[in-house]
């Protein structure tokens, strides 16, 4: 598929995003941080601004953004529907949790409902953004096991590491915990993602030329005539081809730069003290992201939809 960048840019923004909001509100609900003005601005402000750059950048994938409401109405089908009324809901506890826990000094159980209320919506948003490619059964590389979990251990990853990167700079003793957890979820990172090439490279596509055209009883099934005699909409977006010793080294990019250089500066920031903790932290964060976005890219450009198959291609 066609790497869109308002759509690479969406996921990994709002994955990020809700993971530190996420991470947020169950401290919040936990007791583990307090209310407080520069945290509240800094950590939920964050937060909200990376899910709304996101939710706002899908937009400009859009053919005609001004009908994008008309999406909501669909939850019954539509996970991309489902997505969206999951991410509006979110905003209502997560709102009320960020702006309380700011500018007031709610109770334990009003910050346990809402923290609680606010880490789910961002998990159930973060599920059903995965669930729009998971379902599309036409795409291989997106239809199978490993899509879900890559999703929400991404949005783990790059959430903790800056919900780490945050709470290290403020001196919150929960920043301690945090930056174990992000260690743990960069390395689940790690092994989903490995699995998921791992899948794709190895398992072959459930579609051939010989079963989209029903013709494999009779023999192996070659293309005589392309349908299009140049490029067009479906050769540019559906088939998007990335060479393979390209596919490798992104790989190995986004997994150093987004895991292996983030989890060991994490490691170096809680060993150390300020100012060079808090800057190991914040380089962790950054790196985390970078790795994302690379690894988003991959996520869209090996993918290959059904539809080559009439355009030559030998499996989809």
């Amino acid at each position: 598929m066609h790497p869109a960048l308002s759509v690479i840019v969406f996921t990994v923004a709002s994955g990020a995003g809700y993971g530190l909001l996420a991470t947020l509100a169950l401290l919040a609900a936990l007791g583990a941080i307090a209310p407080s003005l520069p945290l509240g601005l800094a950590g939920f402000g964050l937060a909200l601004a990376l899910i709304t750059g996101g939710l706002l950048s899908s937009t400009l994938h859009l053919g005609h953004p001004e009908r994008a409401w008309r999406a909501f109405s669909q939850w019954r089908t539509s996970w991309l529907s489902r997505e969206g009324v999951a991410a509006v809901a979110t905003y209502l506890p997560a709102g009320l949790l960020a702006l309380l826990f700011t500018f007031f000094a709610p109770g334990r159980t009003t910050l346990a409902i809402l923290g609680l209320l606010a880490a789910a919506g961002a998990v159930a948003t973060v599920l059903c953004t995965a669930m729009i490619y998971r379902s599309l059964k036409p795409i291989h590389a997106w239809c199978n096991r490993w899509t879900v979990p890559g999703y929400l251990a991404l949005g783990a990853a790059t959430g903790l590491a800056l919900a780490f990167a945050v709470l290290g700079a403020f001196g919150v003793p929960a920043a301690g915990p945090v930056g174990i957890a992000a260690i743990a979820a960069l390395a689940a990172a790690w092994w989903v993602k490995r699995a998921y090439w791992s899948f794709i490279d190895t398992v072959p596509a459930a579609s051939t030329p010989e079963s989209a055209t029903g013709l494999g009883r009779i023999g192996r099934v070659r293309l005589l005539d392309p349908p299009h005699t140049g490029s067009n909409y479906l050769t540019r977006e559906m088939g998007f081809r990335v060479a393979r010793k390209h596919a490798t080294r992104l790989r190995a990019i986004a997994m150093v730069a987004g895991v292996v250089l983030p989890a060991a500066l994490v490691a170096v920031a809680l060993a150390t003290t300020q100012p060079l903790a808090s800057l190991a932290a914040w380089l962790a964060a950054l790196l985390a992201l970078a790795g994302a976005l690379v690894e988003r890219w991959l996520f869209f450009a090996e993918a290959k939809h059904t539809t080559m198959l009439y355009y030559g291609a030998a499996s989809a």
